[in-house]
């Protein structure tokens, strides 16, 4: 995450299951149909897992265009 960025909102999808994670790029691009009033400015992909447990943690920062193109 680059600091001088700035943004207006965290959007997070995390999983789990293995059927959830194969499953989360769907959501995320479903998410961003459904929020087409912002601008994805970074994103964080994290894998985690242990012994028995893996999760899929995909993070979004973004800003509204509308806060964009008014210079704020």
């Amino acid at each position: 995450m680059n600091p001088m960025t700035p943004f207006d909102g965290v959007k997070v999808f995390t999983a789990t299951k293995a059927r959830d994670r194969e499953r989360l790029g769907e959501a995320v691009t479903e998410w961003l149909k459904e929020n087409p009033g912002i601008e994805i400015v970074d994103k964080e992909v994290l894998q985690s897992s242990d012994s028995e447990f893996h999760c899929l943690t995909i993070t979004l920062f973004y800003r509204s265009k509308a806060s964009r193109d008014s210079g704020s």
